[in-house]
């Protein structure tokens, strides 16, 4: 008899772990609401309740009598997993520290207490209170609770504050922003899994943005050009501020910035895999590590010790306006060997400026990092 996982959420963010666990004989329960649920085509069983209604999803987990429960890239469906994994004695983080993991403010709180490097930051919250003697401009304000670059603003005077906290807060779950001070430097993020407490750190990703003002992900590269001392560093903060935010189990995705003085400065941590292919896809590209079927089987208890056994350049584009020459390059990628995967997703390119707003995007493989623009490094 097959075992029972189920998926929460059902975009084409889950269709990558909805796929490997058919792969690995599981039976899957994917529960999401139907629009946009393109997992429905591909699960054995699907569900069309949203992701926010944990008692009923509750209530149908107990009577299919799943084997386990997880969800690669959304932070709304965390709560949800460990919600229902906690009162099924399943794996899962546990559910007491869930908003912690999820929420931007309180996982601020959890840094300053913990010691763990952070901005400077404050919140916004539904009646418009909020306190910002001392800080200093720039400043960014996002919304507490969403991710993908929702309602994310950079800030330069305190005219266009009281605009870019409305944004935010219109773009939270809970109406609520977090402003902080902004810090300029290198970008990376840090995929990990977790299993009884025990952290891997699997690999170190170098991001691309548009910049100020909403800082969009446009490429995305694996391994981090960092010095290995700096990454040694890096590795050190993150298993610290892990399990200062007790997870326990599974992905994480832990975003840093570090200064041009070498500060180092954790922004975010979300205790799922990084979304933009960077967990589904780019992480098994440059180790030979299949991060999904990790994630899948931490949730089943069958976990086994990662291998790194490759150790090759891997990297994601994304189409839009400000990268409209890509566009030749997707539609010719048979001329490109290093090009695992590309699609054109919408022929109308925009300014960006959530994720939403792009286009298409392609993958690669190389013994070098790639950059499209000239066909070279």
């Amino acid at each position: 008899m097959k075992k029972k996982l189920a998926i929460i959420g059902g975009s084409y963010l889950q269709l990558p772990a909805v796929l490997k666990a058919k792969e690995l004989g599981y039976e899957v329960h994917c529960f999401a609401w139907r629009d946009g649920a393109v997992c429905e085509a591909y699960a054995d069983y699907f569900y069309p309740i949203s992701i926010v209604e944990k008692e009923e999803i509750l209530k149908e987990c107990m009577r299919i009598g799943i084997d386990g429960i997880t969800s690669i890239a959304s932070d709304v469906a965390v709560l949800t997993v460990n919600y229902i994994a906690s009162r099924m004695g399943l794996i899962s983080n546990p559910d007491e520290y869930s908003e912690i993991t999820t929420n931007k403010y309180l996982m601020r709180e959890c840094f300053t207490m913990n010691n763990i490097p952070s901005p400077r930051y404050t919140i916004a919250s539904k009646d418009d209170a909020y306190n910002i003697k001392g800080f200093n401009f720039p400043l960014i304000v996002k919304p507490t609770d969403r991710s993908g670059s929702r309602g994310v603003e950079k800030v330069l005077d305190p005219v266009q504050l009281g605009k870019a906290i409305s944004r935010a807060q219109k773009d939270s779950f809970n109406g609520a922003a977090i402003i902080e001070e902004y810090v300029t430097g290198y970008e990376i993020s840090v995929e990990s899994i977790s299993y009884e407490g025990r952290h891997y750190i699997l690999q170190i990703t170098d991001k691309v943005t548009t910049g100020a003002p909403y800082f969009v992900e446009l490429e995305h590269h694996q391994p981090s050009a960092l010095s290995p001392l700096v990454q040694e560093q890096v590795k050190d903060i993150v298993l610290r501020a892990l399990d200062a935010l007790h997870v326990r189990y599974g992905a994480s995705h832990s975003e840093l910035k570090i200064t041009e003085d070498g500060d180092i400065r954790v922004i975010e941590i979300g205790a799922r895999m990084g979304g933009d292919f960077i967990g589904s896809t780019l992480v098994r590209l440059s180790t030979g590590y299949d991060f999904l079927e990790g994630v899948i089987k931490v949730a089943m208890g069958e976990f086994v010790e990662p291998q790194i056994i490759e150790r090759n350049y891997s990297g994601v584009y994304f189409l839009c306006k400000e990268t409209e020459y890509l566009k030749a390059v997707i539609e010719n990628k048979e001329d490109y060997p290093e090009i695992v995967e590309a699609e054109i997703t919408d022929q109308t390119l925009r300014n960006i400026e959530c994720s939403g707003d792009r286009s298409g995007y392609l993958i690669y493989k190389a013994d070098k990092k790639f950059n499209f623009s000239n066909g070279t490094v």
